[in-house]
């Protein structure tokens, strides 16, 4: 009977380890095939915080994107860079928070997660959409801390929001060690062509303040770094 009893344990116990094996094996073939955007705890408890907030100005819109990238500095979370996006209805002008984004490339490792690329992504699993495109009724407009690089540029374009608003700007950013890629006036005049609203340096002594305080402690990131 004992030995019965054990074989039985023996058993059970092989199996729950082979169970366990096989998880483990499930499990990192599927990370292997993610990509997972982890933002701060803090960052989605201050967009709660702000979710039944009316925003009325630009400079309105434009102190959550410079809080949240001084946020980001002071907790050690990021890069100086925040963003936040907007839905704005068409008839009223006034708008309420849509999504958030703060720089997160040194700490997952990851070139791609600037303030806006993070924010946009938010935005559009938020609408289940691929496009934050206008309709009858609202619109989406990104806020940027910063005038954004080639990249975020290109983003931007693509995701279709009818306004972007930047507070500090490109010169701001390069002058402490950042490179900002290859963006141009034709740039911003492709941007005008679609149709999209672009608004520079509002609050751009806030936003270029978060960017100097950052040098003084902060690593400046670059491709080629």
């Amino acid at each position: 009977m004992t030995s019965n009893r054990a074989q039985t344990w023996t058993l059970a116990a092989t199996g729950v380890a082979s169970l366990g094996v096989s998880y483990y094996y499930w499990w990192k073939n599927r990370q292997e095939r993610r990509v997972i955007i982890e933002v701060p705890k803090w960052l989605k408890q201050y967009e709660t915080s702000l979710s039944a907030k009316t925003f009325q100005t630009d400079e309105d819109m434009m102190q959550v994107a410079v809080d949240i990238s001084q946020r980001n500095v002071e907790s050690g979370d990021g890069g100086p860079f925040g963003c936040a996006i907007f839905c704005r209805h068409k008839t009223t002008g006034l708008s309420k928070l849509y999504s958030v984004g703060a720089n997160r490339v040194v700490p997952l490792s990851n070139s791609t997660l600037h303030g806006e690329t993070v924010a946009i992504q938010f935005a559009q699993k938020k609408r289940q959409s691929f496009s934050l495109a206008a309709t009858e009724d609202v619109e989406f407009v990104l806020c940027t801390s910063c005038e954004p690089c080639a990249m975020c540029l290109g983003a931007t374009f693509w995701s279709g929001v009818s306004e972007m608003i930047c507070s500090a700007t490109k010169d701001d950013a390069e002058a402490i060690g950042f490179d900002e890629g290859p963006v141009f006036p034709e740039s911003y005049q492709k941007l005008e062509q679609i149709g999209m609203k672009v608004k520079k340096m509002v609050l751009r002594e806030q936003g270029k303040k978060v960017l100097d305080d950052y040098a003084k402690t902060g690593i400046i990131y670059n491709g080629a770094a």
